[in-house]
């Protein structure tokens, strides 16, 4: 297994990016995000492998955005609906993070994610 801490993977915005070391948002989980909800990546955008870490376009607001290794590969996971918990437990199985630091950290990112527009909550 990699050894992974998840906050590493939160997005960069327009050449912004959060460094190691920088807080997350929150440190609980996001409103309206649980293990239950189903996550998916938004049809309005355009996305691409960059070596192991992807770019993202936002059709919409023709903003890109990008994610680390780690990122890169939730941002794959999220290509068909799925369960936060679902993704939890893929990561959980593919790097070392333990499953409760793995879901604060996701929880975050998908949060982040939400608000940039670049997914979308199908059900709980």
């Amino acid at each position: 297994m990699q050894p992974v801490i998840i906050p590493d993977t939160l997005l960069f915005i327009s050449s912004q990016r959060w460094f190691p070391g920088e807080q997350a948002v929150g440190g609980t989980m996001p409103a309206g995000i649980s293990l239950k909800t189903i996550v998916v990546a938004s049809k309005q955008n355009v996305s691409c492998a960059l070596g192991e870490e992807a770019a993202i376009l936002h059709m919409p607001s023709g903003v890109y955005y990008g994610l680390d290794p780690v990122g890169a590969r939730i941002w794959k996971l999220l290509e068909q609906p799925k369960s936060v918990e679902a993704l939890r437990t893929a990561i959980v199985d593919e790097y070392d993070v333990g499953p409760a630091k793995c879901e604060s950290d996701l929880l975050n990112l998908l949060e982040k994610l939400r608000a940039e527009g670049l997914i979308e909550i199908q059900s709980e």
